[in-house]
């Protein structure tokens, strides 16, 4: 399914990644489909293990698969609904450092807003 040419000048990383990425993006990996394992992988394809780790290492930090220990690397999202939800967590935690200086320079303690706030969902 994924391809690399070792003889092209671009490095065998950034054409799995985008191999990958182009499965995804395509259909062809639909999310909650497992990757292959690393070491599979990288003798499919006569690469180096650590390449393949790394690509998918990326590819996690990313958001678009994650691994799960003992199981395997699943597609946890298409690459532009991990960058939204990127951009979102991204947002939330500038607005949320915001919030917290401004209760702290009233007073307050985030254990005290916090409570507040349950107290606030449970109504």
């Amino acid at each position: 399914m994924f391809q690399v040419d070792t003889q092209h000048p671009t490095p065998l990383y950034h054409q799995l990644e985008r191999s990958i990425r182009f499965a995804i993006a395509t259909g062809k990996l639909g999310i909650g489909d497992q990757l292959p394992t690393v070491r599979q992988l990288a003798v499919d394809l006569r690469i180096n293990a650590n390449t393949v780790a790394k690509v998918y290492t990326e590819l996690e930090r990313s958001g678009v698969v994650e691994t799960r220990r003992g199981v395997g690397t699943f597609v946890t999202a298409r690459p532009n609904e991990a960058a939204n939800r990127r951009d979102r967590e991204r947002r939330l935690r500038e607005m949320s450092d915001h919030f917290v200086a401004e209760i702290h320079k009233h007073g307050f303690s985030i254990d005290d807003v916090i409570e507040h706030l349950e107290k606030r969902r449970r109504k």
